[in-house]
């Protein structure tokens, strides 16, 4: 028996790879294998394959485990990012009717304390080098943008998820003139300035603090305020005279990053303190009893 078999993926719908032509040409029939999905089976104009499987035929299936043996096998190269496919198909079976009641209970509002729970949770991963909370957390805040993009397309004036994605490239390729359109050897701070421009173009901003999210950390917000105010030109004496807000201005000018040099620095005291703990802990003190010169006998030194 001569059988080709085409694996179909289910991920990018009812599509057949070009490498299988030649085999579709030439063979005396086509036929569904049974996991093929109906849907698949209709929009193919395929039937199904009768048993026992005549010669020479192509057998499509949905899955390599229904490869009959000795075949020959023809695959469908699934391109980068076809798992969000998958991800955006679980993203709608949880919210639709027989899906999770906690998902289909979720607004745009109730999901805001995850969205800032998982942001700082991969914000950790990235600052401890883990690459494997990395790859997690960074699915989670993945989740929360299909989360939301799924809501969205609940409305009556409906966006989903391919709108978002359609935006965010016409963005980039718009502010990438550099790289979609010409080459430049523009350097990075012209570079920085273009993309600024363009924004301010693309939204139509009167001011230079315009689109300057101020739900943000405080010490990100000054610096924000201050990063951009300096390139429209305000002189630093302007600047609040707040201590707290000169310092972030101090360090952003000097091209620090406030909010992520007060984190390092606040979680190296968080594990000083530990360590202070532990050693007096094994020195048989109890941590909740030290004075002043108990914590700096045990103050780790660096």
């Amino acid at each position: 028996m001569t059988t080709t078999v085409v694996v179909a993926d289910p991920r990018l719908g009812p599509l057949l790879p070009a490498a299988a032509l030649p085999a579709l040409r030439t063979a005396e029939a086509v036929y569904a294998g049974p996991d093929l999905p109906d849907e698949f089976v209709t929009a193919l104009g395929l039937s199904r394959a009768p048993e026992p499987l005549p010669d020479n035929v192509v057998l499509v299936v949905g899955h390599a485990s229904a490869v009959p043996p000795d075949s020959a096998i023809i695959r469908t190269p699934a391109p980068s990012g076809a798992e969000l496919l998958e991800a955006v198909a679980v993203m709608d079976r949880l919210r639709s009717p027989g899906g999770c009641p906690w998902d289909a209970d979720q607004t745009h509002d109730s999901l805001r304390q995850y969205l800032i729970e998982e942001t700082y949770e991969l914000l950790e991963a990235i600052e401890d080098d883990d690459r494997t909370a990395l790859r997690e957390e960074l699915g989670d805040v993945l989740l929360q943008v299909l989360f939301h993009a799924r809501l969205e397309n609940e409305h009556e004036s409906p966006f989903g998820i391919d709108e978002v994605a359609a935006d965010l490239v016409a963005k980039l390729v718009h502010r990438h003139p550099h790289v979609f359109d010409k080459a430049t050897d523009d350097d990075l701070t012209t570079l920085e300035h273009r993309w600024e421009e363009q924004k301010r173009l693309e939204k139509q901003r009167e001011s230079s603090v315009d689109g300057v999210a101020l739900g943000q950390p405080a010490l990100n917000l000054a610096a924000k305020l201050v990063s951009r105010t300096q390139r429209a030109g305000l002189p630093s004496d302007l600047y609040p005279k707040d201590p707290l807000f000169a310092t972030a201005a101090t360090e952003k000018l000097a091209g620090g990053e406030p909010e992520g040099d007060l984190r390092t620095v606040a979680r190296r005291f968080g594990t000083d303190v530990r360590e202070a703990e532990r050693a007096a802990r094994a020195a048989g003190i109890d941590p909740v009893r030290m004075d002043a010169e108990t914590w700096r006998k045990f103050w780790p030194r660096h």
